[in-house]
């Protein structure tokens, strides 16, 4: 299974069980899934990964927080999950403040000094704009 539009090429497929979960296989997992990180962390990510459910690609969720506070999005370019160009979209949508690195799918994880430098960035921007109300609201 493979969410056409959202999930790059080389994403893995997924396997969905019985029980309506979704799972990475292994072989996708090594590939396409925090491919930077080192082999052990691969391996506990792997034994400790939680399934989704199906629905969460389809259904409706809580209210989207983006609409009235500033966002920030990374995107990763090195993401084999999810395309850069979808990222790209998708922070549009939520006019949210971009910053482009060349990091995997967890950079969390993978490239943990590239994630505290965008938080880092985003902690100290002013919350307050005048030339947009969105950002005029308080935090």
């Amino acid at each position: 299974m493979c969410f056409t539009g959202i999930s790059s090429r080389s994403a893995p497929k997924l396997a969905p069980g019985d029980d309506g979960f979704i799972w990475i296989r292994p072989e996708g997992f090594e590939h396409a899934f925090r491919q930077d990180a080192a082999r052990d962390v691969k391996s506990v990510l792997l034994a400790t990964q939680r399934p989704i459910k199906r629905e969460v690609h389809s259904g409706e969720g809580s209210p989207a927080i983006w609409k009235d506070k500033p966002s920030w999005f990374l995107v990763a370019e090195n993401d084999r999950m999810i395309p850069a160009k979808t990222q790209h979209f998708q922070a549009g949508a939520w006019e949210a403040t971009e910053r482009v690195h060349a990091v995997d799918h967890s950079p969390m994880l993978t490239s943990p000094n590239v994630v505290v430098d965008v938080l880092l960035e985003a902690i100290r921007t002013p919350s307050k704009d005048a030339s947009s109300p969105r950002l005029g609201k308080e935090l």
